[in-house]
């Protein structure tokens, strides 16, 4: 379970610029506990620049990202945030096993051991496998382990259904909707439309 079942994520007048051209401007939203946020928009709306903000990983061209009221900069919040990018952020070079002792080392320990999350994402299995063996979907579904096993309590997810078979897909729409229902909070970019019958979905449509 999370601790903090009363966080609260707010974007106050974001806007962001890239070679000359407004993607985003003036924009607004207040996420909480129990939330999904997804960010919709063609390619070059927007999207994973808006990502990119959320993360810390660059400075918004005006407004501010407050984390339980506080700028995200002076708060927790990378303490309570977990990302996973378009690339899977995985060491190919290591096993599955080594790959997630690294992220517990790197984190706090989450719900979940990591025997738990390699059954929970189907890849029991496959502890010793070297990564580079993995397909695209095994190595998908091995980054989202690393966030079973560390606790955050808002996850942020850049196209995490790509290389996933409907399977792979119904897989993690559950596994949102069991953070969701521990206090946690996502948001994220997709291609797909997701499939969360019992969790409040926000949108924010950029174009």
């Amino acid at each position: 379970m999370h601790n903090n079942l009363a966080s609260r994520l707010q974007g106050s007048d974001l806007s962001c610029v890239r070679d000359d051209r407004i993607l985003f401007e003036e924009l607004c939203f207040e996420l909480n506990s129990g939330q999904v946020l997804l960010l919709e928009g063609e390619n070059g709306s927007g999207k994973t620049s808006l990502l990119r903000i959320l993360c810390g990983f660059r400075e918004p061209d005006a407004g501010q990202v407050l984390w339980c009221g506080h700028a995200i900069n002076d708060s927790q919040y990378y303490d309570d945030m977990a990302y996973v990018g378009h690339l899977d952020g995985v060491k190919k070079e290591l096993t599955v096993l080594e790959n997630l002792k690294v992220s517990l080392a790197l984190g706090q320990r989450g719900q979940y051991s990591i025997a738990q999350a390699l059954l929970k994402v189907q890849l029991a299995d496959f502890e010793d496998a070297l990564v580079q063996s993995l397909s695209a979907g095994q190595k998908r579904r091995l980054s989202l382990a690393r966030l079973l096993i560390t606790h955050n309590t808002l996850w942020i997810l850049d196209e995490p259904f790509t290389s996933l078979d409907k399977q792979g897909i119904s897989l993690i729409e559950s596994l949102m909707t069991e953070h969701c229902k521990n206090g946690g909070m996502i948001i994220l970019t997709s291609h797909h439309d997701i499939a969360l019958p019992s969790v409040d979905v926000q949108r924010i449509l950029l174009s």
